[in-house]
């Protein structure tokens, strides 16, 4: 087995024991950490013409955006929710334009976004513990 390999399975089940006991806003705030890391790598990716590994990256942070905009309960959320909503899907958008443009100034906007967002729900579990 590789370093990676065992790293990957490290992580994982690292990963699988944070998931299994975490509130929901622990869940969004992992999600959000995995995708600010995972936006760094495609940033990476852009900067160094790495054009495969820049579109797998991408299309994991949609996913993971995709993801975070499901979860949202928009019965109860009202207006915050929907702003949410929109900010994720305009992040989902940028990021494609981001690896067709080959920009990675677009990246750094979503970053900028999803830092924000996360600083956000980091607070709110602090303020309900």
């Amino acid at each position: 087995m590789s370093y990676q390999e065992a790293y990957a399975s490290y992580h994982a089940t690292s990963l699988d024991a944070q998931t299994s006991r975490a509130s929901p806003i622990e869940l969004v705030l992992l999600l959000t950490d995995g995708l600010l890391d995972e936006l760094a790598r495609a940033r990476a990716h852009i900067v160094g013409k790495r054009y495969e590994q820049r579109a797998a990256s991408i299309n994991k942070c949609v996913d993971i955006i995709n993801g975070l905009s499901s979860s949202l309960d928009f019965d109860s959320g009202g207006q915050v929710v929907g702003n949410l909503a929109n900010l994720y899907e305009f992040c989902a958008t940028h990021l494609h334009g981001a690896g067709v443009k080959q920009d990675p100034a677009m990246v750094d906007e979503v970053i900028k976004i999803m830092t924000t967002i996360r600083q956000g729900w980091a607070g709110v579990q602090a303020r309900n513990g």
